[in-house]
């Protein structure tokens, strides 16, 4: 039987920079454990922060991110949107260029991603609220 469950998560205010999130995440999925075949959907609510997967070994990955980022998107240029601060419409193009959502396949009640995968929240905003994520799970249920 298919089963869905939905959950959202609230991440309490980080720096600006990238941080992995994928244990929060998985200790929120209550019902992860039931899933033998499925697919994992996480959505963040906001416009200047965003996920991604990448490397979630070594911290110097996140670091790059942070600078490889900021070099391609300045926040020198003349944006016209700067009504909340200089850091706003930089992070709204950076978010838009990372995406707002990640898929993660979900095999025998845990997610199937590689060894040295992660999911990141990247935090674009120098001084960010909380941020939610609606996370949306889907599969074949055990039991069910």
């Amino acid at each position: 039987m298919t089963g869905w469950f939905q959950y959202e998560l609230r991440l309490p205010a980080k720096s600006r920079g990238f941080h992995l999130i994928t244990s929060a995440i998985e200790r929120e999925l209550v019902d992860l454990s039931r899933v033998r075949v499925g697919l994992l959907h996480c959505f963040i609510l906001h416009t200047s922060a965003s996920l991604t997967i990448n490397e979630n070994a070594d911290p110097d990955v996140r670091v790059d991110f942070e600078t490889a980022m900021n070099h391609a998107v300045p926040e020198n240029l003349a944006y016209v949107h700067t009504l909340e601060g200089p850091d706003d419409m930089p992070a709204h193009v950076k978010a838009s260029m990372m995406g707002a959502s990640v898929s993660v396949p979900v095999r025998d009640g845990r997610l199937r991603m590689g060894t040295w995968q992660g999911i990141y929240l990247c935090e674009h905003r120098d001084r960010a609220s909380s941020r939610r994520i609606v996370m949306t799970l889907q599969g074949e249920v055990e039991g069910a």
